[in-house]
């Protein structure tokens, strides 16, 4: 069963305060890899955002409703896909703005849709997860790696020329190559530059180097797992990197996604508050942020 965030809900009055334009940041739950000899790498949760230079969105005054997706949980035994990681949304004033979770890992005898999401999970052999799923301007993720024995790199990409700003799709896994995640995306709407969404590292048995490491993209993607009998590292929380596969053996997994973040980020002197405490606001000389690393209330009281 696929992860997702579960959503605490505000209800504030605003006291006529009118609506403010904010920059945002929204990665959602990374997928889980798949577990076999060979398995998939996830695919990262999609990533959306208006910094620097996009188009913002308007939250309301009073209280608006965040939700961080979590990342899909690995499944145990032999021969089974991935979960997709969980959808973030910021329930703006005009409506909700979402990134889609992560593409799950794939593995043998998976259904077509299976892997689809933010980005794609790779493939297993046969078949990629298709990433901006559902579609989105700017992109939101790239496709996951196709099993090729041309393609030794495997991974989904990102960025990519056709997607330059955009998560990573997860490893593809075909024996003796070994298959990267796709590298996620750089972004400094905190002031400093932190790279998020990447993709998972297919894992792979066989081959003249079974046990090098399938590495996960930069930006919070689990590597594939180095062995057998080892579950696929987990993607990085806060940063929706997709789960690396894992190599079957007993009771190993796929490895987890790690869960997606929100980032707000308005003008200096915007009143912010955020509940519940694991969620928090920061101020700078030039800007506020409000950031996200669970599902929470955002509460906006006037000022911009």
């Amino acid at each position: 069963m696929a992860g997702f965030g579960y959503t605490i809900l505000g209800f504030g009055s605003g006291g006529g305060v009118p609506d403010l334009d904010v920059d945002f940041l929204v990665v959602a739950g990374g997928g889980s890899g798949a577990n076999n000899y060979h398995a998939g790498g996830a695919g990262a949760g999609g990533y959306r955002t208006s910094f620097p230079g996009g188009t913002k969105i308007a939250i309301k005054g009073g209280d608006t409703t965040i939700t961080v997706g979590t990342g899909g949980t690995g499944n145990n035994g032999n021969y089974n896909s991935g979960n997709n990681g969980g959808d973030s949304t910021i329930a703006g004033s005009t409506g909700d703005f979402t990134s889609a979770g992560g593409g799950a890992g794939r593995n043998t005898g998976a259904p077509s849709n299976t892997g689809n999401g933010g980005s794609g999970g790779g493939g297993f052999y046969t078949g990629k997860g298709l990433g901006n799923d559902p579609p989105t301007t700017p992109p939101q993720g790239n496709p996951g790696g196709a099993p090729s024995a041309s393609t030794p790199d495997g991974g989904g990409g990102g960025p990519t020329p056709d997607y330059p700003n955009a998560g990573g799709g997860g490893g593809a896994s075909t024996r003796p190559n070994n298959n990267a995640g796709g590298p996620g995306t750089a972004n400094n709407i905190t002031g400093s530059s932190v790279t998020y969404a990447g993709g998972g590292g297919g894992g792979g048995a066989g081959g003249p180097n079974p046990n090098t490491p399938k590495a996960g993209g930069s930006g919070g993607g689990g590597d594939g797992a180095t062995g057998p009998g080892q579950s696929g590292p987990s993607g990085t929380n806060g940063l929706g990197g997709g789960g690396g596969g894992g190599m079957y053996h007993g009771t190993t997994n796929g490895g987890s996604g790690g869960n997606g973040r929100i980032i707000i980020r308005g003008p200096a002197n915007a009143a912010f508050s955020v509940s519940p405490p694991t969620n928090s606001v920061s101020s700078d000389p030039s800007f506020k942020l409000a950031t996200f690393n669970v599902s929470g209330t955002l509460t906006y009281d006037g000022g911009g």
